[in-house]
Formats: structure tokens, sequence, C-alpha cells
């Protein structure tokens, strides 16, 4: 199996440009991964697929306004995208244009200044007198929507591309398999009698990037930070001992649960499980935690594809992705979702 067989035709009308109208009101796509059946449904009524003793586990990472412009002092305009938050790195960001070590940036009436050019690309930047990085982006940075979206964030990024449940700043993509969650959709689940728990997992940008490669073994994983609170591994580690199911809404809780696998399945402890999640997820893969998974419709040759087919079952997701073409879903971030059982 190699990297291009995760290609597909994706027409760019089949790209939701902008969120729905109203949270919550998009449609969904129910995949029985046994048997390959399809059921068309709405995100809206998702606990009519859940049942009482089911976990759901979503990620409570905050969308930082990621994107700022500033220009050196040749008059060059260069754009920065500050990175998602890692363990004892901060400060990196993407850069476009030419910089080296020692350039000073100036945006906003303030000056910025590159102290390291750590990789291709990627750049550490401090403020020059001494300011958090992170605040000034937060301050006069952009809402740092996919590229793929073609279009400058507006107004209703700032709340839509946000889940209503964020609360720890450092991601700079959302967990897009949630932002339809609903305060009501939430409420009917507990209802129902499904727990609810969350994780932080830090979104960053080569999550939705292409695969360059067409091997899978030259592909590096980018890595994310995460923590899980000891009540989510406690409760995680007692529904799988007790047969119950572990539903992960989105690949990012997914890429937390299977790296802190091993941990949660011994967990005993009071601190949370934290790491640099960088597993790479694709067919062939054995999981370890997940039984139910939601999530979005993904990019041709994203990693995010790769490890929904392995889930799914590749023949499965071909299938599920041709009937959602046919039948109008939409795409990606702002797009439908898949419940996949």
């Amino acid at each position: 199996m190699r990297v291009s067989d995760f290609d597909y035709v994706l027409p760019e009308e089949k790209i939701a440009k902008y969120p729905p109208l109203e949270r919550g009101s998009t449609r969904l796509l129910m995949l029985d991964r046994s048997s390959g059946a399809l059921v068309h449904a709405f995100y809206a009524g998702l606990d009519a697929f859940l049942q009482p003793g089911d976990l759901l586990v979503l990620n409570n990472t905050k969308v930082v306004r990621a994107r700022l412009f500033a220009c050196k002092l040749t008059g060059a305009r260069i754009e920065l995208m500050l990175l998602e938050k890692h363990q004892g790195e901060q400060n990196l960001a993407l850069y476009r244009g030419k910089l080296k070590k020692g350039d000073k940036l100036e945006t906003h009436g303030y000056e910025l200044l590159v102290t390291d050019i750590v990789d291709h690309g990627i750049a550490r930047i401090e403020m020059s007198d001494g300011g958090e990085l992170s605040e000034f982006f937060e301050h006069f940075g952009g809402v740092p929507i996919p590229p793929y979206l073609k279009r400058d964030a507006e107004e209703v990024d700032r709340e839509r591309y946000q889940t209503l449940f964020a609360q720890f700043p450092g991601s700079v993509a959302a967990p897009t398999a949630s932002l339809n969650m609903t305060q009501e959709l939430l409420e009917k689940l507990l209802n129902k009698g499904v727990d609810i728990v969350t994780l932080t997992l830090h979104v960053g940008l080569g999550t939705f990037l292409p695969i360059r490669v067409d091997s899978f073994q030259e592909h590096v994983m980018h890595r994310e930070f995460y923590s899980i609170p000891p009540q989510a591994a406690e409760k995680i580690h007692r529904v799988k001992t007790s047969g119950g199911r572990v539903v992960a809404v989105g690949t990012t809780v997914t890429r937390a649960l299977e790296h802190a696998g091993e941990r949660i399945e011994t967990f005993s402890g009071s601190e949370p499980l934290s790491g640099e999640a960088d597993i790479f997820i694709y067919p062939g893969y054995q999981f370890r935690l997940i039984d139910a998974l939601l999530t979005n419709f993904h990019a041709p040759r994203s990693t995010v594809l790769m490890l929904t087919s392995a889930f799914a079952g590749t023949d499965n997701l071909r299938n599920a992705y041709r009937e959602a073409l046919e039948k109008d879903y939409l795409f990606l971030s702002y797009g439908d979702s898949m419940l996949i059982c």
C-alpha cells in the first residue's frame, strides 16, 4: 500500500467554505465498519447511535490567533504563523519570505526579533521589549483558518472556528469533528447515559497537510503536545476493562489516546498523562482504545484520512466517500461528519 492509494478527486464545490448558518445543523453519515452499511442522518441526532455506558472523549484545546504579517527593516513583507504549543518549545513560527538570525521585524508598532532559524521555514521569534509573543499574537493576530478555504479569515471565523468547550490555548488548527457539537446535544447524550470526558491535544498545521512522499516509511510525522487528566484516564481505563465503548470525537483525540494507550491500560495514578504524539496511524494499525470515531471528511493524501481508513477499513471508507460525494455532503473543516462504529 502506498500514499498515492489515498488520493481521490475532491471537487472544489464539495468543500465547505464557511460554517453552517447554525452550529450543529450539518449532516452525519454513519458507517458500520463490520458490515459496511451506511445510514444518512444529522449531526444533531448523534445520540441515536450511542448507547448508555459509552464514553465520549472531546478535545478542549483552544485555537489561538496565530496568523500575523510583519515587515523587515528593508520593507519586505513576511507572513508569520505561530506554531502550536510543545513541551519546552515556545515562540516558534512558520514564515513565508526570507529571514535569517538577527533580523528585526516591525508590526503594529512593535519590534520582533528573529533569535534563531531552527529548521527550513521555521524561526524562533521574540519580542524586543520582552513581552509575551503568544499574548501579542492573540491581540493582533488573525484566525488561522485552513489555506484550502482560499479566503481571509472573517468575523464569523472568530466564533465558529472554535469549539464551544475550548479551554486551553495552544492549537493553530481546530479539532474540527467537534465544531458542530452543541450544548443541547451534549445534554441529550448525558441524559441518555453517555459519559463525557475531555483531554487536551494542541493541533498543529501538519495535521491537514498532504504527504509529499509515496512511501509511509519516508514520512516524518509531526508532533503534537497532549495532556490527559487523571480522571479522564481512569474513566477510559474503567470503560475498556468493563467492555464499554470509547467514542473518540476526532482524529486529534484518537492520536492522543492511542499514543498513551499502554499507559491508560495500566493507569492507576493521580497525575495527568502527557506527551508529544507523533504516532502515524495508517491501514494495518491495531487500535488499542478506540471503539467508535466521529470525524469529518478529510483531504486527499492526508494523515487524518489514513487514520480514518485504518479504523473504518479501506474499502468501507472508499465506498463511504463515494456515497458522500454523490449525495452532496460537504467536506473538510466546516463540512459534514462521519460516525464510524
